[in-house]
């Protein structure tokens, strides 16, 4: 242990801490821009400077370790002029107009200036210019860059796709799309991990909510909105409501005010999707000889995207099941509008997803088997429908819960942790059960597939036969993964995988709080849903069922397929 002084305060702590986690643990905040830890500790903005005695020059606490006797003061005038003057020339290559900005509010940039008391800038403003194609689904503004680097390590030390890079020299210096190359030709996923753990709006999803203002004006249109599993497990943060609060059906009620006509819970077409995917598993496991192991999930349009680009030879291996996202739609334009008695051109499919790879996704040319335009017309992440609901001055607090239209409104347990990585793979497990035995299992008997480790394996029984599968989430887990099965060192029967850490909970679309990852208590959140749920197994959805025996036939019929499953290769990247 190390005893040092800050502000006048004495502490032990471990030898190697860092200054910055010292003043952590008395509850001392050292403001940062850069700072990521384990990832990015490389103290480029020199906003997190101290004071140390006996030391001249000032020092970063977020890459310096305590020492023994060390007296270090966080916020002496020599500190705060130091830190102003560094935030200020951050300033002066930043464009600061924050009433344009969708991070107003949430931006760590913005704080700090305004804590410093900045009011004026004494330098002269030098913004970088570039363009962007506004139509893709990740929107990088490098006026709004401030060189902080977190996305780079986010996309190298944990997604491992390489995407962005240091580009130009000297003051001209900025991050940009790696190898010279236009975002259309990277290899990028579309997981969002760059967005939420980018201090300002350098980097953000492509805003949609134009279109859906636009169709919510439209009289002849008729606005059906799903939602995401894991978005109700986030909703309220960005709005200021305690977790046990933010429900999904104040968040049903708050749409309802915002004017959509039918809304729905994207919990029906993931338990279709288990129905579909659990099927098609079961169906491969009957002609294990002639198939391709494992069987990987296809939910994921960020992982699609990665095992199209690095692995394409193993795409075939995909379940051919589409997301819930897309099966959702296909059956809002088809077996719905019958049941509404409408033409299904009238109906306006938008999705409300933790996920900015869900926008390339509902735009992939294949994804309109219900024949009626795409399938999904928009997708909004969880963060575009908070700013909806802040734009309509809807005050959530003080909502009462509304029901799901139905019927495609109701879903089971096994639906709701779709959003937790292993999710999947549990869901799947236990309806495989059912359907290989005709008896259900116990609804927790596949829980050794939680976790948050980001690449585990577990081994069940199902039905005298041995079933090894595997769950990743996070792309450079996946790569580790897939390396190993192609190695031989690794064997599975069924694999799950999401691209954002901690899966869907994590996602590239779900609210920001800097410096925090909140998967995990999201995930918390979503297994506490499906342990009080009325219905465990996706196979006892009564309108998952209903819709079967009245539209669908069967799982994998002709009809199923049409409107249920895609050909990953066909999509365009």
């Amino acid at each position: 242990m190390v005893k040092l002084t800050i502000n006048n305060q004495e502490i032990s702590v471990p030898e190697h801490t860092t200054i910055m986690e010292a003043a952590e643990m008395l509850n001392i905040f050292i403001p940062n821009l850069c700072y990521l830890k384990d990832l990015n500790e490389i103290g480029a903005c020199r906003v997190c400077v101290v004071e140390v005695e006996g030391v001249s020059r000032l020092v970063t606490s977020c890459n310096n370790a305590v020492s023994e006797g060390m007296v270090v003061t966080t916020n002496s005038p020599k500190v705060r002029a130091s830190r102003k003057t560094n935030v200020e020339l951050i300033l002066s290559q930043h464009d600061a107009r924050c009433a344009t900005c969708v991070r107003s509010g949430n931006c760590s940039l913005q704080e700090i200036s305004n804590d410093l008391g900045i009011i004026d800038n004494p330098y002269k403003e030098n913004i970088p210019l570039a363009h962007w194609n506004d139509d893709f689904p990740l929107i990088r503004d490098y006026e709004k860059c401030i060189k902080c680097m977190r996305c780079i390590e986010i996309c190298d030390k944990i997604q491992g796709l390489n995407v962005w890079d240091m580009s130009k020299t000297g003051s001209r210096t900025t991050v940009d799309v790696s190898h010279n190359r236009r975002i259309e030709e990277a290899d990028c996923a579309l997981c969002g991990q760059c967005i939420t753990h980018c201090p300002t709006a350098a980097l953000r999803e492509r805003d949609d909510t134009d279109r859906v203002y636009e169709a919510l004006g439209t009289k002849d249109k008729i606005t059906i909105v799903q939602i995401a599993p894991a978005v109700r497990a986030a909703w309220g943060e960005d709005l200021g409501l305690p977790r046990e609060f933010a429900t999904v059906k104040r968040l049903v009620a708050a749409l309802r005010k915002i004017g959509f006509d039918y809304i729905f819970d994207t919990n029906f077409a993931a338990d279709l999707t288990i129905m579909e995917e659990g099927s098609e598993f079961l169906q491969r496991l009957g002609d294990k000889e002639n198939q391709k192991w494992p069987m990987f999930t296809s939910c994921c349009p960020g992982w699609v995207r990665f095992i199209n680009t690095q692995y394409s030879d193993m795409v075939d291996q995909l379940s051919t099941a589409k997301s819930p996202q897309q099966m959702f739609g296909a059956i809002a334009k088809t077996y719905y509008a019958r049941l509404l008695g409408v033409d299904p051109d009238r109906i306006f499919s938008v999705s409300i997803m933790p996920c900015t790879a869900k926008k390339y996704e509902a735009g992939v040319s294949v994804m309109a088997d219900a024949g009626s335009g795409q399938d999904v017309d928009v997708v909004l992440t969880t963060r575009e429908i908070d700013r909806m609901i802040r734009a309509e001055k809807i005050n959530p607090a003080l909502l009462e819960e509304e029901e799901f239209d139905t019927p495609l409104g109701e879903g089971t347990g096994a639906a709701v942790i779709f959003g937790a990585t292993g999710g999947v793979m549990e869901a799947a497990l236990r309806s495989a059960y059912y359907l290989v035995t005709g008896e259900n299992p116990d609804p927790d008997a596949f829980e050794d597939v939680r976790g948050r480790e980001g690449w585990r394996e577990a081994s069940f029984d199902l039905a005298g036969s041995k079933l090894k599968v595997a769950i990743a989430s996070g792309l450079g887990n996946t790569r580790r993964l897939i390396e190993a099965i192609r190695s031989g060192e690794a064997s599975y029967d069924f694999v799950e995988i999401m691209a954002c850490p901690g899966g869907c909970a994590g996602g590239g679309g779900q609210p920001i709080e800097d410096g925090k990852e909140l998967a995990g208590v999201r995930m918390d959140v979503l297994y506490g849903l499906d342990t009080v749920a009325d219905l465990r197994f996706s196979h006892e959805n009564p309108s998952v069922i209903k819709c079967y025996e009245d539209f669908l036939g069967a799982p994998l019929s002709a009809r199923s397929h049409k409107l249920l499953h895609t050909n990953q290769k066909s999509w365009e990247l």
